[in-house]
């Protein structure tokens, strides 16, 4: 999964329109326009198409925790410069207050199963002897999950 399919998955579920992701980006002091939004949710193959930075989704990500939780401290966390999907996860396990519970909990409403062992492998640090790699399939599980809890009558369609 690309960014930019994380960015357009957790725009449809959290059902924000332009300006919402605008204001999200904002919340750490990002500022982008309309055109860029616009160009970052278009599928790969449109025409005006535009990849979105890890940098950029990075401060996404850490704007929708400031957006759902508050900022920790009034502080702004500095955004990674490289993301994989293990930061990816954890950024969402923090922005929708998840438990290793809850996450499997919502692996299962999609019929994938994970057990808390491996999924606490995709929080350890990278040199740690049990780290493990978050794969696409992982993700996009997690997301579609994410999807059937805030838009469970649309999921249904």
């Amino acid at each position: 999964m690309t960014n930019n399919d994380v960015l357009r998955s957790l725009r449809y579920s959290l059902n924000v329109h332009d300006h919402g992701m605008i204001a999200i980006f904002a919340l750490t002091k990002v500022t982008v326009t309309k055109e860029q939004v616009v160009a970052w949710l278009k599928k790969d193959e449109d025409e005006g198409f535009a990849p979105i930075s890890d940098v950029l989704m990075a401060s996404f990500l850490n704007g929708l925790i400031i957006q759902r939780r508050g900022a920790k401290d009034d502080v702004i966390p500095e955004p990674e410069s490289v993301l994989n999907h293990n930061i990816m996860l954890r950024k969402l396990k923090i922005a929708f207050d998840l438990k290793d519970d809850d996450i499997i909990a919502l692996l299962q409403t999609v019929d994938f199963r994970l057990s808390k062992p491996e999924l606490s492998a995709f929080f350890r640090r990278a040199d740690h002897k049990h780290y493990r790699a978050c794969q696409d399939q992982v993700l996009r599980y997690f997301l579609k999950g994410i999807q059937l809890k805030l838009r469970p009558t649309e999921a249904l369609i």
